[in-house]
């Protein structure tokens, strides 16, 4: 199998997230090997979380809804640069985030260890089309009823993550 020169490189991690070697996004995929991924929650100052519905052409979990955006570690980055590029390249929003939590990779996953971040922005959107077929904000109360009564019309990583966040204890003004 050729690898496309254009195509994005991943690093190839073990069960503890160490990198063992670098391989196309292709053949990651393909043979389901453990890499890295972000998923960014971003909250208004109203509390209204950002979900994306996933373009129909995505590879993985087309035209479901997920994370107010996500994406893959490219091959040499860390979790908290991509974080941040992810956050500008899918939406247009220059902002810090806050990391929350590590998952290990599962099925679930798609195989990725995957780090969830949040942030808080009132800034304009502007979602990449070739990645996001619409955007919606609600209340995180109405996404649990939403998943509660549809789990299908979110992606399995999504579900995971928002379930996690429902569970941790909030301050007031932390949502």
């Amino acid at each position: 199998m050729t690898a496309n020169i254009d195509e994005e490189y991943f690093d190839v991690v073990d069960e503890n997230d160490v990198v063992i070697e670098r391989l196309t996004r292709s053949e990651v995929h393909r043979r389901k090997l453990l890499h890295r991924a972000v998923h960014v929650f971003v909250f208004r100052s109203n509390g209204m979380l950002l979900i994306h519905k996933r373009s129909d052409s995505k590879e993985e979990f087309p035209s479901v809804w997920t994370s107010s955006c996500s994406g893959h570690v490219s091959a040499g980055e860390d979790y908290d640069s991509t974080a941040v590029r992810e956050l500008q390249e899918e939406l247009g929003v220059n902002s810090q985030v806050e990391r929350l939590q590590k998952f290990s990779a599962c099925a679930d996953t798609s195989f990725e260890f995957t780090v969830l971040y949040q942030c808080f922005s009132d800034a304009n959107l502007t979602p990449d089309s070739g990645e996001i077929a619409a955007v919606q904000w609600l209340s995180v109360d109405k996404i649990q009823l939403w998943m509660e009564r549809s789990p299908e019309d979110f992606s399995p990583a999504f579900c995971q993550l928002f379930r996690w966040f429902m569970q941790i204890p909030k301050t007031p003004g932390s949502r």
